[in-house]
């Protein structure tokens, strides 16, 4: 794509050629690409690996969702998979359209942060997750101190930033079932304001977290390729 992946835009040398209004588009954008995956193509297709690197920018900034290297089609999908490993995917939420939404949920913060999920060990007022870091902000009513401090406060409304994190973590919440639906996303990211506000539990990231290699070697056939999102 001419713009590369996201990933370079928010913490490689282009970082500052995205404005809010373009980090919103993406957001937006690629929650709408989730959404017809998960509910309007003719099955159901989940991603499983939905992260900055994977998510391309057009010349115009429009995100495509790429690499489906660990994609699983339900309800017909006929991958192998040892009794084992098809239990701790199943357990872990792996085998349902949430786990899109709790990655889709992380990104939202990186871009509105500009910082990894997993890289703020260096930040000494930080020394966490990114998504602790969120939920702390958000229990002192104070999440939006999360914004990327490079962008310009004059091209966003503070309303409106906070109810983006808000949406992201509502998109990380534990049980899986209190996740919406990336449907619910699009809408939610429409709407003026939000009707349920997300709720803190005592779930961890890790409690989700497979060993990425493994299950790449699932799928033996599996192919990277980029889907345009539809347009908006």
């Amino acid at each position: 794509m001419d713009n590369g992946s996201l990933d370079q835009f928010l913490y490689g040398d282009k970082s500052k050629n995205l404005n809010w209004r373009q980090r919103f588009e993406i957001i937006y954008g690629t929650a709408r690409g989730l959404a017809y995956l998960h509910e309007q193509y003719h099955v159901t297709i989940i991603h499983r690996d939905i992260k900055t690197s994977n998510i391309l920018l057009d010349n115009e900034f429009q995100p495509k969702i790429a690499d489906f290297g660990l994609i699983r089609l339900l309800p017909e999908d006929k991958t192998h998979l040892s009794t084992k490993l098809a239990e701790s995917i199943i357990r872990h939420s792996w085998a349902t359209e949430k786990v899109d939404t709790y990655s889709f949920g992380i990104v939202v913060l990186e871009i509105i942060s500009g910082k990894r999920c997993h890289n703020l060990k260096g930040d000494e007022s930080v020394g966490q997750s990114l998504l602790e870091h969120a939920w702390n902000l958000y229990d002192s009513g104070t999440h939006s101190n999360l914004v990327d401090e490079r962008l310009d406060p004059s091209e966003y409304a503070i309303e409106d930033v906070k109810k983006i994190i808000e949406i992201a973590l509502m998109c990380t919440q534990s049980p899986v079932s209190a996740r919406p639906a990336m449907s619910e996303v699009v809408t939610l990211l429409s709407d003026k304001s939000l009707e349920k506000m997300p709720v803190r539990s005592t779930f961890h990231e890790e409690d989700i977290k497979i060993n990425v290699d493994t299950l790449t070697s699932v799928s033996s056939n599996a192919t990277n390729s980029s889907i345009q999102l539809p347009g908006r």
